[in-house]
């Protein structure tokens, strides 16, 4: 049952650009259930479009013990109090609000109006001139100052009246200022398209508790462009069918729905550019757009003129005395146009030595620019998908290096890039590792947030799993056969007695050779019944108890299934982390958690510098007199409350996407039939090329000859491929 407190707001201690504001609120009445603090300044959390010190307001919620900032009223909804005794309108006249007007003036008004002075400036302004000292300008300042902050406040509560929240609320004021109820009037769903964080299915939900009908030309356009946004996301495709999209739509729009209105919806959708039609493929504008400042910007620089350096060779020959290496032919030439061209692709597969060639193209570009350490810094950007993977390079080129999303300056309130179109990064060379995993719209973002010149390095292997995101970049940009590629085809990480590496490559080749298995140790397959998976993870586990938790990693497909990621750990904590009296322990949903648990982060967090992917330890857990947890990740000691307990789950197992980007020394790879939904040829593939030293295949055979001859799922429909060998329609 919601609970008020009426009172005066005091100030803020913290508040977001998005409205959201934690404050001190002196309580001058309430419901009885919070009598207790009439009199008393207590803190408060919620969205507001606006709050001021002289207006009284009634906040409407509920109070609750929030983890950092203790016992605070949790506001749903406002509403400002009418403004009556002259005191209060005399501080109210003389505020910010109303430019010029200074108290003396503000005294006069209200002595002259009284109690109506506010509804005389707002209907009758022409009025004031008639008293002492107040102007004509003063008049349109108080007449248009106060229209516009009753207006503004008018209009959030008729939103929320409709069904959104007060956050939903000022988030489409924001946006629309004083069109937001023209808008909602004319086209409820044009929320979704302009507002990033409210949904589809939030707005539909509203719009037919609000008797909008099922078959409304509006909704169903809207509905069309969630369809492909979903298929996006789950499918990765770029461009869709008409016939897949007739498919779906019932089940999102509940009805059944003529030809032309869906001819109707798609014109529209095509006449407000929010979707593309070419020949028989449908995009999404922003999908096609992407795709397109791809290509474009790819070509450019593909065709701009080649760097020149005298004497190379001999650049290639002081590399290889300084780091000690003889490079191949491949290598050579890898390195050479890493200088030479402005953009250039650079994959092999495992043990190929990409990582060696990022050394030395880092070292080449230092040289023959003649750049300073400190320089080199300010020239060069190391990036790479994920945190694992950056830090990783870090580690090879003694250089600082950043995930994309770091680099361009993510802001998660906002969900948009710093870094973009108007505001670009001043370096001149950037080196991108495990470009496998960009998505386009990832893709996109990165380049238009690089000058049009910045020289690009991608380096990946196109055989790994695509991006989780909608795309295939890396595969659609080596395809193409357009640009400059080199392909690194030499084995180096294969040392005498090893087969990991001629299981990975047999694997991408769709042969399955069960002879690798169990003739060297660094190559397992133990074959066992489903029932027994568990077990004898456990078995090969007990093995490596004091490894270190950044060189052991099990990998799964799949987090459901008696053998799945979450029964591993509940299993595999018990192993590495036993039950202690010195441990603490916490339960966060069905998951029991205790201090030196191997976790995962499941989010970005920026402001700490943690990121989806990152793997650390848990040091801390504070049970009272709030819940915390602090977590170690490399020597970086973030603090977690109950708001953010979701961002990590347990790492003794994890899925095989979020481990790539990663290596470790020892992996364990449960396959078991029941896994058959997610048995795939570049997953598989991915899982084994993480292992270094020592790879575990642990199950049935059968399920691995499965994910061997699996070549579905790996089929995206893009364009970007397409776009650069026949150019763009």
């Amino acid at each position: 049952m919601s609970e008020f407190i009426k009172g005066k707001y005091k100030k803020n201690i913290y508040s977001s650009e998005n409205g959201y504001i934690i404050g001190l609120f002196k309580v001058e009445d309430s419901s009885v259930s919070l009598k207790e603090y009439i009199s008393k300044t207590i803190s408060f959390t919620g969205y507001f479009h606006e709050l001021n010190d002289m207006d009284t307001y009634i906040f409407t919620g509920e109070m609750i013990n929030h983890e950092k900032y203790g016992m605070q009223f949790q506001v749903d909804s406002y509403e400002r109090c009418k403004i009556e005794d002259k005191d209060s309108m005399v501080i109210f006249l003389s505020s910010d609000i109303f430019k010029g007007i200074g108290e003396a003036k503000a005294k006069k008004i209200v002595s002259t109006l009284g109690k109506d002075t506010l509804t005389t400036i707002l209907n009758n302004p022409s009025n004031l001139i008639l008293i002492p000292g107040v102007s004509e300008k003063d008049s349109k300042i108080l007449h248009d100052s106060l229209v516009e902050y009753e207006e503004s406040y008018d209009i959030i509560i008729k939103i929320t009246d409709i069904g959104f929240s007060t956050k939903e609320a000022m988030m489409i004021y924001n946006k629309y200022k004083s069109s937001s109820l023209e808008v909602i009037n004319n086209n409820l769903y044009k929320i979704v398209e302009d507002v990033e964080k409210i949904s589809f299915r939030r707005v539909d939900y509203i719009a037919i508790n609000n008797g909008i009908l099922k078959d409304d030309l509006n909704r169903v356009a809207e509905s069309i462009i969630y369809i492909m946004n979903e298929i996006s996301n789950s499918l990765g495709h770029s461009y869709y069918y008409l016939e897949e999209i007739e498919a779906l739509l019932p089940k999102i729009l509940g009805i059944a729905i003529t030809s032309d209105l869906l001819d109707n919806a798609i014109n529209k959708l095509i006449m407000d550019s929010r979707l593309v039609k070419i020949d028989d493929k449908y995009y999404t504008k922003i999908m096609y757009d992407a795709e397109v400042f791809i290509v474009n910007r790819i070509n450019i620089l593909n065709h701009s003129s080649d760097n020149k350096l005298d004497n190379i060779d001999l650049y290639i020959k002081r590399l290889e005395e300084y780091f000690g290496i003889d490079y191949n032919i491949d290598q050579e030439e890898a390195i050479k146009n890493s200088y030479l061209k402005n953009f250039l692709i650079i994959t092999g597969g495992p043990g190929t030595g990409k990582t060696t060639i990022m050394k030395a193209i880092v070292e080449l570009y230092k040289e023959a620019n003649k750049l300073s350490y400190n320089d080199l810094k300010k020239q060069v950007a190391l990036l790479a998908p994920t945190g694992r993977a950056a830090k990783r390079m870090s580690e090879t080129t003694n250089l600082p290096s950043y995930t994309i999303h770091r680099f361009l300056k993510w802001n998660k309130d906002t969900n948009k890039f710093q870094i973009n179109e108007y505001n670009k990064s001043d370096v001149s060379f950037v080196l991108v590792d495990e470009s496998s995993m960009i998505d386009t719209y990832l893709f996109s973002s990165l380049l238009k947030g690089l000058s049009v010149n910045t020289k690009i390095i991608l380096v990946g292997d196109v055989f790994q799993l695509p991006s989780v995101g909608p795309g295939q970049v890396l595969h659609d940009l080596i395809s193409s056969e357009k640009l400059n590629v080199c392909s690194l085809n030499t084995l180096y990480r294969q040392e005498e007695g090893s087969n990991i590496i001629n299981l990975a490559y047999c694997i991408k080749n769709g042969e399955m050779n069960f002879s690798l298995f169990n003739k060297t140790v660094d190559l397992t397959f133990l074959e066992c019944n489903s029932n027994l998976v568990l077990e004898k993870i456990a078995e090969i586990a007990e093995l490596y108890l004091d490894v270190s938790y950044k060189e052991f990693q099990v990998l799964a497909p799949m987090y459901k299934t008696n053998c799945g990621i979450d029964n591993i750990n509940i299993k595999l904590q018990d192993l590495f982390n036993k039950k202690s009296a010195s441990k603490k322990e916490i339960l966060i949903g069905e998951e029991l958690y205790r201090e030196n648990d191997k976790v995962i982060q499941l989010t970005n967090m920026p402001d700490d510098n943690v990121y989806n992917g990152d793997i650390g330890i848990i040091k801390k857990i504070k049970l009272r007199p709030k819940k915390e947890i602090y977590i170690d990740f490399d020597d970086n000691l973030v603090k977690y409350t109950q708001a953010n307990f979701s961002n990590f789950k347990k790492a003794y197992a994890i899925s095989i996407h979020k481990a790539q980007g990663s290596e470790f020394d020892i992996v364990i790879i449960p396959l078991v039939k029941s896994f058959n939904k997610m048995l795939y040829r570049k997953l598989i593939y991915t899982a084994v090329t993480r292992c270094k030293k020592n790879l575990f295949l642990i199950g049935e055979k059968e399920a691995l000859s499965l994910a061997i001859n699996n070549i579905n799922t790996d089929v995206r429909r893009t364009s970007i491929k397409k776009f650069l060998v026949d150019g763009i329609k």
